[in-house]
């Protein structure tokens, strides 16, 4: 696909953030303008590898067509190459912005060289289709008189919720925030996945017939509150698409008080306070001035260093239990396999433009949480481990906090929707139900996303939520 010599004749490019300093000012977002010309010269990379495996297991999660949209775009066929992309994603706007592209860590051309800038273009796709007017509502022909419940309104419920629209069945989300979009909406700052672009999607969803309703806590036993048994009564199928929001705490002396938070506290309060007020109301925890330590790595970890970077924070460090990766794949980390390997994101590049070096100290544990008489918070102990995790003897330090934001990962869903219903539950703590099918223990409720796998991917979310929705469109029909 693409050039048959591109590959050979360009260099891989991809499409630059906003200036460093210059995006610190704001929470816009970081990206620049699609330029096609560029975009298209990436495209000709593309380079006709007989199996693509950008598109396998190893690659994209949803199996997106990418080596015919590359073409595409090299051939400047753009509204072709949207029609592609929608036949396997529902929301390539946001997957073009967030997901890490295990495509490219699987791209042919990776093996020797640079991979194909496949998330830029998928991006592209997207963006100049909402520009050009092509992305519409779609409402279904006909209705099937079959009516499903969806609990949780974030990658892996929209998407159900859109496919099982398109079947005909009458679709209700249900989100226990203000605002549909769950992780998509709270969980990803501003500057990475602009708002607008979230509730954008889901006004087509409006007009093609999904209803949502929000400030409805399925299970919950407050004011917002609705018991899950309600749901089945009143639809034929119930699909959880709730998450994995139990988070990994760090359950170190010290741990109770203030100035130590939950990542996904920190975020969600500054997005909500972004939105209704452009942060003038004050509702959010407040890194401006602060000495801000950020525990835990990966992509919740970086928009947690660039939502303090944007507060104002004094001074900013991000704790890494890992060792530091390679630059290149290690041996044991071959093609077509995730690399594992040392990467520069965003919030690093701003740490570092700002404070003159990078943020993270890898292989380090934390051991205390230091505070004063009153119980203020005064910083962290921490230890340095060895590869094994194990603690170095005489590496005991002292690191000055006035908040500590614990970025860790998370451990599986809350269990309250599910214990009415007794539903059976993995090893892991995730609601039971195998992949492909979907149904857990209640004949009548089906499980997708990360509450049946666990932490994951926006994209991985997706695919559940798609064939989640084949799932339950074949018990509907039954």
């Amino acid at each position: 696909m693409g050039k048959p010599t591109g590959f050979k004749e360009f260099d891989r490019k991809t499409e630059p953030y906003r200036d460093a300093m210059e995006r610190l000012i704001d929470f816009k977002e970081i990206y620049t303008d699609h330029q096609e010309e560029h975009l298209a010269t990436q495209g000709a990379r593309c380079m006709d590898c007989g199996v693509p495996f950008c598109q396998s297991d190893e690659g994209c999660p949803v199996y997106n067509l990418i080596p015919e949209w590359n073409d595409l775009v090299y051939h400047k066929r753009w509204k072709e190459a949207l029609d592609r992309l929608h036949k396997t994603n529902n929301f390539p706007e946001f997957t073009g912005r967030v997901c890490p592209a295990p495509c490219e860590g699987a791209c042919v051309l990776g093996i020797h060289e640079p991979a194909v800038t496949i998330k830029n273009i998928e991006c592209a796709i997207a963006d100049k289709g909402f520009e050009e007017g092509w992305v519409v509502a779609n409402p279904p022909h006909f209705r099937s008189g079959k009516t499903v419940a969806v609990v949780g309104s974030g990658p892996a419920g929209l998407a159900a919720a859109a496919e099982l629209n398109l079947k005909g069945h009458k679709v209700t989300v249900y989100e226990r925030d203000d605002r549909i979009g769950g992780l998509l909406m709270y969980g990803i700052p501003n500057m990475k996945l602009d708002k607008g672009i979230v509730d954008r999607r889901v006004n087509l969803l409006q007009e093609e017939g999904i209803n949502f309703v929000v400030n409805t806590d399925v299970g919950g036993s407050g004011e917002n509150g609705m018991p899950v048994e309600q749901l089945l009564n009143d639809f034929d199928a119930v699909l959880l698409a709730t998450g994995a929001t139990t988070a990994r705490d760090l359950q170190i002396p010290g741990r109770a008080g203030d100035g130590v938070h939950f990542a996904m506290e920190f975020l969600l309060q500054n997005t909500r306070s972004l939105l209704d007020s452009n942060l003038e109301d004050g509702n959010y925890i407040a890194a401006k001035d602060k000495n801000v330590i950020v525990i835990g790595g990966g992509d919740t970890g970086t928009d947690c260093i660039g939502t303090s970077l944007r507060h104002g924070c004094k001074t900013l460090i991000n704790f890494e239990i890992m060792p530091k990766p390679p630059v290149d794949r290690a041996d044991n980390n071959p093609w077509p396999t995730w690399p594992l390997i040392f990467r520069v994101d965003y919030g690093h590049e701003e740490a570092a433009a700002r404070d003159g070096k990078d943020p993270r100290v890898y292989s380090i544990s934390g051991k205390e949480f230091v505070r004063d008489d009153d119980g203020q918070l005064l910083g962290i102990n921490t230890v340095e481990v060895d590869s094994n995790f194990q603690e170095v003897p005489g590496t005991v330090q002292f690191w000055e906090a006035d908040l500590i934001l614990l970025s860790m990962g998370f451990l599986g869903p809350e269990h309250y929707v599910c214990e009415p219903l007794n539903l059976e539950l993995d090893q892991r703590s995730n609601y039971k139900a195998e992949y492909g099918k979907f149904d857990t223990s209640h004949e009548k409720v089906f499980a997708a996303g990360d509450c049946r796998r666990g932490q994951s991917l926006v994209v991985r979310a997706i695919d559940e939520g798609r064939l989640a929705a084949v799932a339950i469109d074949s018990f509907l029909d039954s």
